[in-house]
């Protein structure tokens, strides 16, 4: 089992820039993917960013050139790197890993709020 702390969300004014961190704890063996999803008010959840095998990176396309994700050196932290944000970006943003037996954890979130 894998645990996972999000850290970093909070209020900023549209344009300005947060930096999100997800760190996993426990049974970390054939990890592959990390990612990080969201979900905005009324609306379902859906992928942000993913990193697989520490390099291979996909964006959603609302995200793609203003977000950046990344993993840390120990490989059990993932960043994510949200610039020029947008009122839309307003969601609670959760992280996610994956090992490849398709064995998967989730982290409890953390809000992201962007003012117009």
């Amino acid at each position: 089992q894998v645990q996972l702390v999000e850290s970093g969300g909070g209020l900023v004014q549209a344009g300005g820039s947060l930096r999100l961190s997800c760190t996993a704890t426990g049974n970390m063996w054939k990890i592959n993917t990390m990612a990080w999803y969201r979900r905005a008010p009324g609306k379902q959840r859906e992928m942000v960013a993913t990193i697989t095998n520490g390099d291979s990176t996909d964006y959603a396309d609302s995200v793609k050139g203003r977000f950046t994700i990344s993993s840390g050196v120990a490989k059990n932290t993932v960043f994510l790197q949200m610039n020029s944000l947008k009122p839309e970006d307003t969601a609670v943003y959760y992280c996610y890993v994956r090992n490849s037996l398709g064995m998967d954890s989730w982290g409890k979130g953390t809000l992201v709020t962007v003012s117009s």
